[in-house]
């Protein structure tokens, strides 16, 4: 994880994070004793309001997987998602993660110049280490229970209390 940590700080790019099920699966893995589970891709989040078109973020997942091209990336401006999810323009990556479908996904890392790990949780991260998941207070409820239902998360870690 902290290899990958650096390949994203190596991008240079403002307020970078990587987020949800980055760290999200990590801590539900380590408290069910599980080997780490595979994850679908890594969210990379950054904000840039200059350069903010899918085409810039489609060079940077190209730029990325030349450095690790075992793994899938998904790199998104949050500048320009408030667009997509019908919101308010979001002012931070911080902002944009408190819209994220649960409290134990809105979690994103990043790595420091002094390599130290720094954190973002705008609902804190008594859920995520509490095995606890719930909806953001705004979120779609709708969304969310359907998307529950998808992820089927308690065939994968069966102590989870879904809410």
């Amino acid at each position: 994880m902290i290899e990958v940590l650096r390949t994203v700080r190596a991008l240079h790019l403002n307020d970078c994070w990587i987020g949800a099920g980055f760290v999200r699966n990590k801590i539900w893995d380590v408290k069910h004793e599980k080997l780490r589970t595979e994850l679908n891709d890594i969210d990379v989040i950054y904000f840039d309001e200059v350069k903010s078109s899918r085409e810039d973020d489609l060079q940077l997942e190209n730029k990325l997987k030349k450095v690790t091209p075992n793994i899938k990336w998904s790199v998104k401006n949050q500048a320009r998602m408030h667009v997509k999810n019908g919101h308010n323009k979001y002012v931070n990556c911080y902002e944009a993660i408190s819209f994220w479908p649960e409290t134990a996904t809105s979690i994103a890392v990043r790595l420091t110049t002094d390599n130290e790990l720094e954190f973002m949780a705008p609902y804190g991260l008594d859920d995520l280490f509490g095995l606890i998941v719930k909806p953001t207070p705004k979120f779609n409820i709708a969304i969310y229970n359907a998307r529950i239902e998808k992820k089927k998360w308690l065939k994968k870690w069966n102590n989870l209390n879904i809410i």
